[in-house]
């Protein structure tokens, strides 16, 4: 099964979360409309970043590896490729 490592956030240079799913968009979904935890009280609402990989357990595996990077590094990620913070569930909606 495939699975997605992704990060949300509520602004530019916010609050992040980070996490992996199978369905990417179902999940992104449910952040938005129906949070829980960190996540609903920071209002990280926006998919600022995502990669699909084949297997769910390299995503996994991603999700760990990235949550010992510093903050700094996590971001530079997000800005090399998604620059302005733009909503990227919007790719999946349009």
């Amino acid at each position: 099964m495939a699975g997605f490592f992704y990060m949300m956030s509520n602004r530019k240079n916010g609050a992040l979360y980070i996490g992996v799913t199978s369905n990417l968009i179902a999940r992104a979904q449910k952040h938005r409309t129906d949070p829980e935890g960190f996540v609903a009280r920071y209002s990280l609402k926006c998919l600022v970043w995502y990669e699909e990989h084949r297997r769910i357990e390299e995503a996994i595996q991603r999700e760990t590896s990235l949550k010992r990077w510093k903050r700094r590094w996590k971001i530079e990620l997000i800005e090399q490729h998604n620059p302005d913070w733009r909503d990227l569930f919007s790719e999946f909606t349009a």
